[in-house]
């Protein structure tokens, strides 16, 4: 049972990395996009995007916590002590990115939507990376059960490399779903300016990832052992054909099937990294079985998350496909000519 929660936390992950990760990368985009004048039309883009969606994208973040503390309370204290900095700046970050968001959209002095704008962006910058960090720190072997907090927890080679990682695969995620969203809204030429930073984002993952394996060799020896063999190397494999099919589906703009291969090349990613670090939660020195909780406790934990499952699982599916079907953000006469407004700069 205890293993079923593992992966049910694997999971989770996959799902916010996917669902929460594309929002953070539309905010790096919206970061980069320029200043008021030259960014005017991509972040327009981005705030009708995200709208519907961005607040329901965080449940995946709470289900995870909610099995971490309940499932692996020994793995929760271990790696909120010993990471407490990092999760703290990812907490304030998640705060400030959301409030910069939700008060830009009605903010009508341009200073305040420039202050409100910079919360949202910054933020989504600085909030995977050290989410990414602290599960470099975990997968380096850093974190054990009474390591204090320190810098070099998460402040180490295949850290920055998953902080890194965690960034550039959340600005390929947040641009190849802008590009149908742009398609979707009528700013056809906003297309191909997403279209050419997804292809971007995926050669810096790429980079990045080539980069890792010396890294991840001397510094992660058990996961990487892992991601070069067995199960976790065939995730690797399918999840790179995902991303090579991705980049295939963009240059021919087939941008809805590009989506799904997209986010299948991230899940892909994260459930490598489950079956590389198996049977540990925390390698190699708190396995699944040690860090389990009360055998009542997981038992009840199944029943809550599959009545959670049955209730709320298929309200979230059908938020997203109304979502992508564009039936919750209803375009204004005020925005189709934001969409298409003449002379505007990209």
């Amino acid at each position: 049972m205890a293993d079923l929660i593992a992966w049910v936390m694997v999971l989770a992950i996959a799902a916010y990395a996917c669902a929460g990760g594309t929002d953070y990368g539309a905010g790096f985009w919206d970061l980069v996009a320029g200043g008021a004048e030259r960014g005017k039309r991509p972040r327009w883009l981005i705030d009708h995007a995200m709208a519907p969606v961005w607040e329901v994208n965080n449940v995946w973040l709470i289900f995870v916590l909610v099995i971490m503390w309940t499932g692996f309370p020994t793995m929760f204290q271990a790696v909120f002590s010993a990471m407490w900095l990092p999760l703290a700046l990812a907490a304030i970050g998640l705060v400030l990115r959301g409030a910069g968001f939700a008060l830009r959209m009605p903010a009508r002095r341009l200073a305040q939507r420039r202050i409100y704008g910079a919360m949202f962006a910054v933020s989504s910058l600085l909030t995977p990376f050290f989410l990414g960090a602290v599960l470099g720190g975990i997968a380096s072997g850093r974190v054990e059960v009474g390591t204090t907090a320190a810098a070099d927890a998460w402040a180490n080679g295949t850290s920055v490399l998953a902080g890194l990682l965690a960034v550039a695969a959340t600005a390929f995620l947040g641009a190849v779903f802008l590009c149908s969203d742009a398609r979707r809204f009528g700013a056809d030429d906003l297309v191909d300016y997403f279209r050419v930073r997804a292809l971007l984002a995926f050669a810096v993952v790429a980079v990045l990832a080539l980069i890792g394996l010396p890294v991840t060799h001397s510094d992660a020896r058990y996961v990487w052992e892992g991601l070069t063999g067995g199960l976790g190397l065939l995730l690797v494999l399918l999840a790179a054909v995902c991303g090579l099919a991705t980049v295939l589906l963009l240059l021919r703009r087939s941008f809805g099937w590009s989506r799904c291969t997209s986010v299948a090349s991230v899940a892909l990613t994260v459930g490598a990294w489950g079956f590389a670090q198996r049977p540990y939660v925390l390698p190699t020195s708190l396995t699944v079985a040690e860090a389990a909780g009360a055998a009542h406790t997981l038992r009840w934990l199944v029943i809550v998350t599959v009545v959670a499952i049955v209730l709320v699982g298929p309200a979230v599916v059908l938020l997203y496909r109304l979502d992508t079907m564009g039936e919750l953000e209803e375009l204004t006469d005020a925005d189709t000519g934001a969409a298409g407004a003449p002379g505007d700069n990209l």
